[in-house]
């Protein structure tokens, strides 16, 4: 399935760092806002959590910075599915700015029952949605660690 093209926003002044760039610790909100659309996308988002109590909790993430991003410009976020399963959403975000690809993050959430404290299946067609929407094959930098290589 096709990148989901699901938020976009402009980079804020106040997220510039000392050089005049994006400072790699604002690279995770436009992320951030974009795991809030992917839920709303395949309804598990506020009013799911409001009648449910369900919430994803993200237990992993990992940031890529390819390219540094600097004022002013529009940051687009691209969402993969990578796999899912009863109570775990795989997915990543590519973020896109002047037409370039600037970083990549990979984000393991869990689907939580804040009323009972513990980790929860999906509803059975919020599964199939994403199962449907998962991509067919992974990026080479899926799953990847830090390391020296060699």
């Amino acid at each position: 399935m096709a990148p989901l093209k699901l938020h976009s926003e402009p980079l804020k002044r106040d997220w510039l760092d000392a050089y005049g760039h994006l400072n790699e610790a604002y690279y995770l909100v436009p992320f951030s806002n974009a795991s809030w659309r992917m839920q709303d996308y395949f309804g598990i988002g506020i009013e799911y959590f409001e009648r449910t109590g369900c919430a994803l909790y993200t237990v992993e993430t990992h940031l890529r910075y390819l390219k540094e991003v600097r004022a002013p410009a529009e940051l687009a976020v691209e969402t993969r599915i990578f796999g899912a399963d009863a109570r775990r959403i795989r997915f990543a975000h590519s973020l896109v700015a002047g037409g370039a690809l600037r970083a990549t993050g990979e984000f393991m959430a869990l689907h939580y029952d804040t009323r009972a404290g513990r980790a929860a299946p999906m509803p059975e067609a919020v599964l199939a949605a994403l199962k449907e929407a998962q991509i067919a094959e992974l990026p080479e930098w899926a799953g990847r660690r830090i390391g020296f290589g060699g």
